[in-house]
C-alpha cells in the first residue's frame, strides 16, 4: 500500500536532483558546483550540481522541500523539466521561486492541459527569459499570465499544442524577440495578426507545420503590425499565391525567409521556385537557410522579368514593373545547343582518302568499328591518329588510344585528319609505343 501510494504521488524534484547529482552518478568537471547538503537535509553528504540542470523523463510530479531547492540551486541558470508528470502550476512556482537566477526552463511534454496559473503565481517567473511550452496544451489564458509577468521573457515555443486560434490579450509582451508556434492547426491570418499585436518586438516568428492560407493585409497595415521582424518561417504553410509573397516584402526588417513546402512553388522547378521567390523579396539577405548573393539577386530578377513578359498586361505585378524600370525590357535568352555535333574529316588509308561525316558523340571505340566496315579494313586490328590541322606541325599527330572516350573531347573540327594503321604485333612489346 505505501509504496502504491508513492507511485501516485511520484518523485520529488529534490529526489531526483539528489540521485542524478551525487557523486556515484554524475563526474566532477568544469563548471559543476559541489554543494554540501545543509543541516537537517534528507541529501546526505554533497552533490555534484552544474549550472544546467537536466532532469527530464524523471517522473517528477512534486516540488519536494524548498529549502532544500534554494540552498542546491541558487546558481543553477538553466532547467530542463521536459517529460515529466508535473500538472500543478504550484508545485512548478514552488521550483522556479527558489531557483533566484533562473532564465531557461523547459517543461515541455508535462500535462498542464486545463490546469490555470494564478497571477500571483507567475511572479516567480519575472526573471525568465526562454520558456518552452511545447505539448504541454497549456492554455492561452495560462500564457497570458505568463508573458504579463515575465517582464524578461525574449523566446517561447508553443509548439504542438493543438491550437487552431490565438486569444487575444490587451496587454503586451515588449521584451518576446522570438516565437516558436509551429505544429498547431493555425489557418487564418487574422490568428497571426494578433500575434503581432501582443508581441510588437517580435524578431523571429516560426510558423511552419501550420496551414496559414494567406498574408492578408495590407502594405501600411503589415508595416506597422511586425516592425522589427527580420526571421519569419513558413515551412509546409498554405500559401498559394504570389501576391502572398510579395506582402512579405512589407515588412520593413525582413531578412530571412523560409517558405518550402507550399502549394503555390509545386508546379515550379527548384530553380524557378528559388528565384521567383527572391526576385520579390528585395530585402531578403537568407532564403530557406542560404545566403543570398548580390549575383544571385541580378540573376533572380532578371529570370523573373524574362519568366512573366508575355503576360498580359493587367496580369503583371507591381514588382514586375519595378524590376522593368530597373533593368528594362529583356530579350529572351537564346536557345544554346550545345550537344556534340557532326564535323567533316579526312580519314586516310595509306594512298587512299575518305571525307566522312563524324558523329562526335560516339566514342573512338564506335569509329573504329564504322571504320573497319566503311573501308574493308582487315579484322586484326587498327589504330588511330588524329591530325589537327592548325596545330600538326607543332604538335605531330595524336593516337586515339582510349576506346570509351567521346571523338568531341579532342575538339575535332572541320578539315581535320585521321590516319588509320593497321595495329602489327611485334616481338618487341616497345615496337607499339
Amino acid at each position: 500500500m505505501e509504496s502504491s501510494s508513492d507511485e501516485e504521488e511520484g518523485c520529488t524534484f529534490i529526489q531526483v536532483l539528489s540521485e542524478k547529482y551525487n557523486p556515484e552518478n554524475f563526474p566532477y568537471g568544469q563548471g559543476v558546483v559541489v554543494m554540501p547538503s545543509p543541516p537537517g537535509s534528507p541529501v546526505k553528504g554533497h552533490l555534484f550540481l552544474p549550472s544546467m540542470l537536466v532532469l527530464s523523463d524523471a517522473g517528477i510530479r512534486k516540488a519536494g522541500d524548498r529549502s532544500d531547492i534554494a540552498a542546491f540551486c541558487a546558481h543553477v541558470l538553466e532547467l530542463d523539466l521536459s517529460h515529466n508528470q508535473l500538472n500543478d502550476w504550484v508545485e512548478i512556482s514552488t521550483i522556479v521561486s527558489n531557483i533566484p537566477h533562473l532564465e531557461f526552463l523547459n517543461l515541455s511534454m508535462n500535462p498542464l492541459s486545463g490546469v490555470e496559473l494564478e497571477p500571483r503565481m507567475a511572479e516567480v517567473f519575472s526573471r525568465v527569459r526562454q520558456l518552452v511550452l511545447i505539448n504541454t496544451q497549456v492554455s492561452w489564458d495560462t500564457v497570458h499570465t505568463l508573458t504579463q509577468q515575465a517582464q524578461e521573457l525574449e523566446e517561447l515555443f508553443l509548439c504542438l499544442n493543438g491550437y487552431n486560434t490565438v486569444s487575444e490579450c490587451q496587454a503586451s509582451c515588449p521584451s518576446l524577440r522570438l516565437l516558436q508556434i509551429t505544429d498547431n492547426q493555425l489557418k487564418e491570418w487574422a490568428e497571426v495578426r494578433k500575434l503581432g499585436q501582443m508581441y510588437p518586438s517580435l524578431k523571429t516568428l516560426i510558423l511552419a507545420n501550420n496551414r496559414v492560407d494567406s498574408v492578408s493585409d495590407t502594405r501600411e497595415t503589415l508595416e506597422q503590425l511586425f516592425p522589427n521582424l527580420r526571421t519569419i518561417n513558413l515551412n509546409n504553410s498554405g500559401l498559394s499565391k504570389w501576391a502572398d509573397i510579395e506582402r512579405l516584402a512589407f515588412f520593413p526588417k525582413l531578412e530571412d525567409v523560409k517558405a518550402k513546402g507550399i502549394p503555390l512553388l509545386q508546379p515550379y522547378t527548384t530553380h524557378e521556385r528559388r528565384c521567383l521567390l527572391l526576385a520579390q523579396l528585395p530585402s531578403v539577405v537568407l532564403l530557406n537557410g542560404s545566403a543570398v548573393s548580390d549575383g544571385e539577386r541580378e540573376d533572380a530578377e532578371r529570370l523573373f522579368i524574362r519568366y512573366y513578359q508575355d503576360c498580359p498586361e493587367q496580369e503583371l505585378s507591381e514588382r514586375y514593373h519595378i524590376l522593368v524600370s530597373k533593368y528594362g525590357q529583356l530579350a529572351p535568352l537564346a536557345e544554346v545547343d550545345l550537344s556534340p555535333r557532326s564535323t567533316m574529316v579526312d580519314i586516310r588509308w595509306g594512298d587512299r582518302v575518305e571525307t566522312v561525316n563524324l558523329r562526335l558523340e560516339q566514342t573512338v571505340g564506335d569509329l573504329k568499328k564504322h571504320l573497319r566496315a566503311l573501308l574493308q579494313l582487315p579484322t586484326n586490328g587498327i589504330r588511330l591518329f588524329y591530325m589537327d590541322r592548325e596545330m600538326c606541325s607543332v604538335l605531330g599527330p595524336e593516337e586515339l588510344k582510349c576506346n570509351s572516350r567521346a571523338l568531341h573531347s579532342y575538339r575535332i573540327r572541320d578539315g581535320d585528319e585521321i590516319e588509320v594503321v593497321p595495329k602489327v604485333k611485334s616481338r618487341c612489346s616497345s615496337s607499339d609505343l
